[in-house]
């Protein structure tokens, strides 16, 4: 091929790639035919702690019109009904593994929970016992929990039962100080951190607040996981994931949590 060819050639080339489907040129930044928009390329999970116990919200949870993801606590009134509600509607379930925190009474956890002053094998039969209460469930996150995923000896044998039975671990981040990573790295178990609390404080304000704060987080990040609760907070935060779904939209597609462990 000698120069003039290879230049017309070459020349060529760059006009197909500023055209556009229809013959036209695209503006400065239109993706290619084809490209996803770039919003789609982000990704939002939600996922809401606390079902199990037919708290409030949980009706307008189950409506909303995404994909999410519902955790629900071991050995309460509608523990099984609610798995399987959130399954029969495509939705992820993940046990929701009471946990305990820093402050706070132990009979704040509920039933089965897991503390630092049990002996490994309880740990372990207590993790079993749970995972076995939730049917469908594909992960665990914790139910407060800032003293447990503190604590390296009881957080890998939480998660040595995680990769027996094959479930990754999305750790709520209820403490700056959680070993959930590192040790999950030496397990080998599928983990992923919690982003935004849309609710740690019980008003409508302040969830709205959280709204606003959720959004600037999916502009600046491909991934995002939210999470929220029924309970005192719930129908507040359902009402507001409900408003904030098309903004929401045009900026990431809603997926499950399982997506982003993938």
């Amino acid at each position: 091929m000698n120069a003039t060819v290879k230049w017309i050639v070459m020349y060529f080339m760059a006009i197909c790639l500023l055209l556009g489907p229809n013959g036209a040129i695209r503006a400065e930044g239109e993706p290619a035919e084809g490209s996803p928009p770039a919003a789609v390329q982000k990704k939002i999970a939600v996922v809401i702690d606390d079902m199990g116990n037919d708290m409030a919200g949980t009706k307008e949870m189950m409506e909303l019109p995404i994909p999410f993801t519902v955790a629900v606590m071991p050995f309460l009134p509608t523990t099984k009904r609610d798995a399987e509600w959130a399954h029969q509607l495509g939705h992820d379930v993940l046990l929701h593994m009471p946990m305990e925190p820093v402050k706070g009474k132990k009979s704040w956890l509920g039933p089965g929970a897991i503390t630092t002053d049990l002996s490994d094998d309880e740990i372990r039969r207590r993790m079993l016992a749970a995972i076995e209460e939730v049917p469908f469930a594909v992960g665990i996150n914790n139910h407060m929990g800032s003293k447990v995923t503190a604590d390296p000896r009881v957080m890998r044998i939480v998660l040595e039962v995680c990769k027996e039975k094959h479930l990754f671990y999305l750790d709520s981040k209820t403490t700056s100080k959680s070993v959930v990573q590192q040790t999950a790295k030496e397990v080998g178990v599928r983990t992923l951190e919690n982003n935004i609390f849309m609710d740690d404080v019980y008003t409508r304000d302040h969830i709205a607040k959280q709204a606003l704060k959720v959004q600037k987080y999916v502009d600046g990040h491909d991934t995002t996981v939210v999470i929220g609760h029924v309970g005192p907070p719930g129908k507040y935060t359902a009402s507001v994931l409900k408003e904030s779904v098309p903004s929401l939209q045009q900026r990431a597609q809603f997926v499950k949590v399982s997506q982003l462990v993938q």
